[in-house]
């Protein structure tokens, strides 16, 4: 029992249902490496006594948690109207930390008078009730602007008023207030946006402090009902490209598809910096740093330095030998090789940075380490590091796995022209990245650019070193046991840790998503269920021997509702599979897209049978696919399954899984015809796939995404969950139905892909008839 309620403390499961009426406990060993891992000590019982005690005696005492959430407009939480008579509160703003002159008085249920300058300033409102006085410290900022990329400014004057709201963030409907939510107490002045320190000083007891974050009631949502593209980004060669598609080529995507064929946006893979290796993981979904985007994904000659070269040959030459990559992809079979990408733009990056850059560039750089601070240097750092000593800094010398340490700084000197060296390649992919979602906003996109958030980082990358203390060394994300795979899942992605966060006023969250969102139209997170909970798996432990590990949902949600906002940046979650309840409910409240695959789509609590359109929701991303799905015409084809049997992926016979799958493809077919949306009548795949489009475009849902792969008939899927060499995970062109790579180029002129997007596109309504009044017609 002791174990349980330590556990339960601190945010462990010791049990996790599968299913509505089966309750799985979890091995005792598992809960006591999750805990060490979280710093408590629960390995004999009189260390989980004395653990239970002190958390015990740590949660009686204190009067906040440790993290807070406003949500602006709404009544303020529990915690801080039931807070004893007398208590004084002091919010400081974000990003100040000189401290606050003296309190002035107001008088009760007035407001706090605007200030000017840039020092942080308190006042004190005298009231009534339960809470004595409160003091609000903000501070000025310069006049507002409503843009949609720049932060809005923390307040030009506080007020006992909600904070003004950038125009992005007006376009999102208010949500509604809770079922009987309690009206706000006539003390409370509801703080600036932004993550804040909050103190309190109760009388003759000791002050407090927490974090506070104080968000906006919901993320931007779309303007308009889109559609748009989903792709992998090194899938898509153009014939510029060197060896795979680049941020180029996502320009240009995005470009041509807004201008020609409406559409609204254009959805990517993670471009987080891959772990340096030979060979490199291949997976975006595994990447070194989530906060950093990788240099592989350049256009070398949009680089501006690249016409100012010293040695043009040599840049002729890199340029030839990554068109063999290309030519070897594109016509002789060859898989993506993207080592051999980055060995040649690693080559003519090095001749582009020997290139002074003008005043006005330089000037640019400096801005842009300045804005970056610390988090680049780590980067950059490791990077330089990783070229020495190998990709796992677990296997450095000593002294170097300490980012602090005197070796380390001594190394950072010594390699200082390596460390300027990454650095400028974040700053030109940064440039890029920039360029990319000017381009689909000039192409007339709604929302633009969609960037991609994995769940989690390699155990050995640059992520993990700079932040050890964020992270739970020696366990692994994954997922438990359930209908589909009896043996669950370990990703080998260390999380971090909760209690880590949150005594750092979720530093590494919000810097995080700071980066992803600077040129994102949207932000689609993947597992989004994570920001709840997630599956931990003790290293050496199989994953059926795993425990759920919560966060403080709530703040982790106000922290990504607040960035979005400054962002101006829709939020889709992929929460595909088993949620937690309350989960979808809660994301939907903020204004956090779902994500609904045509495939899932069926009436799971009643008849079984796939949704009518009109029952889809209407707050979701919807697809017909995914990139570790099988593409339409696989799905329609029964493609899919004969891959798997070759590949000794099957549980069942081939007879069964066939006649299982044809028995869910004839439901969706059957309701397509029964809805007209397939006049062609049955046996043709090509028009299958555009009736599939149709039945998305009938639905409510906000954003109907296309499998770019799927508008040639491409019948391979680009990852295949169950393999490592036994599939080319992440490595494939996309190629039409016979198997043939296609180049952007080509795709643009392909009439299959014209015949699926009339589909999608826009309908111009017919003129209406005007019929002039009796008394007006003429004789």
């Amino acid at each position: 029992m002791g174990l349980s309620r330590l556990a339960a403390l601190h945010g462990v499961a010791t049990s996790f249902s599968p299913s509505a009426d089966v309750t799985v406990p979890v091995p005792d060993g598992t809960v006591v490496a999750v805990l060490a891992a979280l710093g408590v000590d629960a390995a004999t019982p009189e260390a989980v006594r004395e653990a239970l005690a002190a958390a015990e005696s740590a949660a009686a005492s204190r009067l906040l948690p440790a993290t807070l959430v406003v949500w602006s407009g709404e009544p303020p939480p529990p915690a801080l109207t039931a807070l004893p008579p007398g208590t004084e509160l002091t919010v400081r703003p974000e990003e100040h930390t000189a401290a606050p002159p003296a309190p002035m008085r107001v008088p009760a249920g007035g407001t706090i008078p605007a200030v000017s300058g840039q020092d942080p300033v308190r006042a004190v409102l005298s009231v009534e009730g339960p809470a004595k006085a409160m003091a609000v410290t903000a501070a000025t900022a310069s006049t507002a602007t409503a843009t949609a990329t720049a932060p809005p400014p923390m307040a030009t004057a506080t007020t006992a008023t909600a904070p003004t709201v950038t125009a992005a963030a007006r376009q999102a409907p208010t949500a509604p207030a809770p079922p009987e939510a309690p009206a706000a107490p006539r003390w409370w002045a509801e703080p600036p946006l932004g993550v804040h320190r909050l103190t309190v000083r109760p009388p003759g007891a000791p002050a407090e402090t927490c974090t506070l974050v104080v968000a906006p009631a919901r993320v931007p949502q779309p303007p308009e009902r889109s559609h748009g593209f989903l792709v992998q980004l090194y899938s898509l060669f153009s014939a510029r490209s060197w060896g795979m598609g680049d941020l180029g080529d996502l320009a240009d995507l995005a470009s041509w598809s807004g201008r020609c064929l409406g559409a609204g946006f254009v959805q990517v893979n993670p471009l987080h910096a891959a772990v340096l290796g030979d060979p490199t993981d291949p997976s975006p979904y595994r990447p070194s740093s989530r906060r950093f985007p990788d240099p592989v994904h350049l256009r070398i000659e949009s680089v501006p330095e690249y016409g100012h070269a010293p040695d043009p040959a040599a840049l002729a030459e890199l340029r030839r030998r990554a068109g063999e990559l290309s030519e070897a992809v594109l016509s002789k079979g060859a898989l993506i090789d993207r080592d051999a990408v980055w060995a040649l733009k690693r080559q003519a990056l090095g001749i582009l940075v020997g290139v002074p850059l003008t005043p006005g560039r330089r000037a640019a750089y400096c801005d842009f380490l300045a804005e970056q601070g610390q988090a680049l240097e780590d980067h950059a750092l490791w990077c330089a590091l990783a070229e020495v000593h190998g990709s796992d800094w677990h296997t450095w010398p000593a002294g170097l796995r300490d980012p602090r340490s005197k070796e380390t700084a001594r190394a950072r000197a010594e390699l200082l022209d390596r460390v300027d060296f990454h650095c400028r390649l974040a700053w030109l992919t940064d440039a890029q990245l920039a360029a990319a979602q000017r381009a689909a906003k000039d192409a007339g996109m709604a929302v633009g650019i969609v960037h991609d958030l994995a769940v989690g980082v390699h155990p050995g990358g640059a992520d993990t070193w700079a932040q050890q203390e964020a992270f739970a060394h020696g366990m692994s994300v994954g997922a438990p046991p359930d209908a589909f795979n009896a043996r669950g899942q370990d990703w080998g992605l260390p999380p971090w840790r909760p209690d880590a966060l949150a005594a750092s006023g979720y530093a590494p969250y919000r810097g995080l998503l700071r980066g992803l969102l600077a040129h994102a139209g949207a932000l689609r997170i993947d597992h989004v269920m994570g920001l709840f909970r997630l599956w931990w798996v003790p290293e050496g432990r199989p994953p059926t021997e795993g425990t759920y590990v919560s966060h403080d949902a709530e703040a982790m949600l106000a922290v990504l509702v607040l960035e979005a906002h400054r962002a101006g940046t829709v939020v889709i979650g992929e929460d595909l599979g088993t949620v937690e309840p309350g989960v979808r409910e809660a994301l939907a409240r903020r204004g956090v897209l779902g994500t609904s695959v045509l495939w899932f789509e069926r009436d799971w609590e009643g008849t079984g049978r796939p949704l009518a359109p009109e029952q889809w929701r209407e707050d979701c991303l919807a697809t017909a696919t995914t990139h570790d799905l099988p593409s339409t015409a696989a799905r329609l084809t029964g493609d899919h399954v004969s891959l798997r049997h070759r590949l000794g992926l099957l549980t069942r016979s081939l007879e069964e899984e066939r006649t299982e799958d044809g028995t869910d493809t004839a439901e969706w077919l059957g309701l397509l015809s029964r809805l007209g949306m397939l006049p062609e009548g049955g046996g043709d795949e090509e028009a299958a796939v555009r009736a599939v489009h149709r039945f998305l475009l009938r639905t409510p849902a906000r954003m109907a995404g296309v499998w770019l792969p799927d508008t040639i008939g491409d019948r391979r899927p680009q990852n295949l969950p169950g393999t490592w060499d036994e599939y080319p995970n992440w490595r494939l062109p996309i190629a039409d139905a016979e198997g043939h790579p296609v180049t952007l180029e080509e795709l643009a002129a392909s009439p299959r892909l014209h015949r699926l997007m009339d589909v999608l596109r826009p309908r111009p309504e017919p003129p209406r008839t005007r019929t002039a009044p009796p008394g007006a017609r003429p004789s």
